[in-house]
């Protein structure tokens, strides 16, 4: 299978990268840069130089192969809204290239924010939540498996955690405590975040590629929920921080989602695709030292 990948020199796609040339299918990935280009080559992949508004491109990459996998996103809470809007466009013409096809075509989004009830593959989510921003474009991702394309969602936990994540929301937290001198948490600590490991992610992305059904929504969940007073004492213990509650208001649009109880599970992806996670927890990543080095 030829597969295109956008964001594949990413945290995401370089562990989707590995597993689809692992399972030997071929792997085209969209790079923003030369240096982007050269990691997707190391891999053993080809890659195309450009961004996400390089529309023809991009569709003309998708009709060419047999499925897309779509990971590329900009984390910048200021341009939400700009971006979403492109990725709406992009999509309406992907829709008008790929009907029919039968192709592939698999997206990652955010599980659901449902303060303190466990959220599911059957919740939809709120657009207006911190973590909804993506919501419109996940309606458009699942809406084209009405028009003959195989498109499914998959839906990640607030923390995909490895060896040499420097972008996610665990290091950008890690780095926002060493600011305040303090390895923070909200409230009593016992609000949860679900997580999963880089390589458990990347595998369920392969299976999802590979055989999920048109109109999916899949939950990329190891772990229901990692209490974030947890979190907080092995980063104090790694850096020497005092563990304490802050105020969310100190944060930013960081507090939202630190101080939110938003669990998640995946039964039902797992019975779907047969994934079963055995990645380290996001506990023995951080006590491990990726985070606080």
């Amino acid at each position: 299978m030829k597969v295109f990948i956008t964001g594949a020199s990413g945290w995401i796609g370089t562990a989707l990268t590995r597993e689809l040339i692992g399972a030997g299918h071929g792997v085209t990935g969209l790079a923003r840069s030369e240096a982007s280009a050269a990691r997707i080559r190391d891999l053993g992949g080809t890659a195309v130089l450009g961004g996400m508004h390089d529309h023809d491109l991009i569709v003309a990459q998708a009709a060419q192969a047999d499925a897309t996998a779509h990971l590329a996103f900009t984390l910048d809470f200021s341009a939400f809204e700009e971006t979403v809007e492109n990725e709406l466009a992009l999509i309406a013409k992907l829709h008008t290239a790929l009907a029919g096809s039968g192709k592939a075509f698999v997206a990652a989004s955010g599980t659901p924010i449902l303060e303190g009830r466990m959220a599911t593959e059957a919740d939809h989510l709120d657009p207006t939540g911190p973590a909804g921003a993506r919501a419109q474009t996940a309606d458009a991702v699942l809406a084209l498996s009405e028009s003959g394309i195989r498109s499914a969602l998959v839906r990640m936990p607030r923390t995909v955690h490895g060896e040499g994540d420097r972008n996610g929301l665990i290091a950008a937290l890690v780095g926002l405590d060493r600011q305040l001198g303090t390895a923070a948490y909200v409230g009593d600590g016992r609000n949860r975040w679900p997580a999963v490991h880089i390589g458990d992610a990347g595998r369920l992305f392969l299976l999802a590629i590979e055989r999920a059904p048109a109109g999916a929504v899949l939950h990329a969940v190891g772990e229901e929920g990692v209490a974030m007073r947890d979190v907080a004492e092995v980063i104090s213990r790694k850096t020497g921080l005092p563990a304490a509650a802050v105020d969310p208001a100190q944060l930013g649009v960081f507090g939202a989602l630190l101080g939110g109880d938003q669990p998640a599970e995946s039964d039902t992806t797992r019975r779907l695709l047969g994934w079963e996670p055995t990645g380290p927890t996001l506990l023995e990543d951080l006590e491990a030292g990726y985070y606080t080095a």
